[in-house]
């Protein structure tokens, strides 16, 4: 369900091992609001909007905009709609149907326990924003990056990371943990490419420094509990699977549904549980 069209996956089986996506009626809904891109809305109880899950979306300054490709504002608010309707229709959790966005200084930051950051391979964090986040994911909240390609981009994040946890290095995060198999049993780590390049005929995006991106990379930094505080998604693309849902039937049998809404759902899930 894109700005374009709304299509339904639904049924939920509840946050189980073995969940699954279902597809019905691929040709859509109707639009139900313009401002909301066609995604329908749900009640919940706003008088203890704390007892909902918010997706909140991270603004970040970055030395390539968006003419250069990159920004926080990629996939928005597609992917943060739909990813917030599926969430609701496929668990438990109580869902806010409006995400937001917000800087890492900003007052509200502490009121939301989970956070997402999109295309950070330009991402530059100022000394403010190195305490807020740092001070956020110590305090028990989850950060989760996603959708940047390369050894470039991945250095940069790394950088601008070690500059919040001078103290805890990335690992990569091995197939066995319980992230990849909370709700979904995964048996591989997902790769989501964007959209265009499935048409291309690739299942894997090119970088622009030219380094090898046809293996998703996946890691964390954790607490002293070993609690994953931040999960870095890198050579893979979660949020295009999830704007991009209604677009192409292939792409949403193939990555939507097999791939980047399983994965998401178990971020999330380990997230509100850890």
């Amino acid at each position: 369900m894109s700005g374009r069209k709304v299509f339904m996956i639904v049924t939920l089986l509840c946050m189980a091992a073995g969940v699954t996506l279902a597809q019905r009626g691929w040709r859509g809904m109707h639009d139900i609001s313009v401002d909301r891109k066609g995604v329908p809305t749900w009640d919940y109880d706003q008088n203890f909007p704390s007892d909902s899950f918010t997706f909140v979306r991270v603004e970040f300054d970055s030395y390539f905009g968006r003419a250069g490709g990159g920004g926080w504002l990629t996939d928005y608010p597609d992917s943060d709609l739909n990813f917030s309707l599926r969430l609701q229709q496929l668990t438990s959790l109580k869902v806010n149907p409006d995400p937001k966005t917000m800087r890492l200084t900003d007052d509200e930051l502490f009121d939301y326990p989970f956070l997402y950051m999109i295309e950070p391979g330009g991402m530059v964090l100022s000394d403010e924003e190195v305490a807020a986040l740092r001070k956020y994911c110590l305090n028990g909240g989850f950060l989760m990056i996603d959708d940047f390609w390369g050894d470039d981009q991945y250095e940069n994040v790394r950088y601008e990371l070690e500059k919040v946890f001078p103290d805890r290095k990335p690992f990569e995060v091995p197939l066995s943990h319980e992230i990849f198999h909370i709700v979904y049993d995964l048996k591989e780590k997902p790769q989501v490419p964007a959209l265009r390049s499935v048409q291309r005929g690739q299942t894997w995006e090119y970088a622009r420094d030219g380094s090898d991106t046809r293996n998703p990379d996946y890691r964390a930094i954790t607490d002293d509990n070993d609690r994953i505080m931040v999960f870095i998604c890198h050579n893979t693309d979660l949020g295009d699977g999830w704007e991009r849902e209604g677009e192409d039937k292939y792409y949403f049998d193939e990555f939507s549904v097999k791939k980047a809404y399983p994965m998401g759902i178990n971020i999330v899930t380990y997230a509100m549980t850890h």
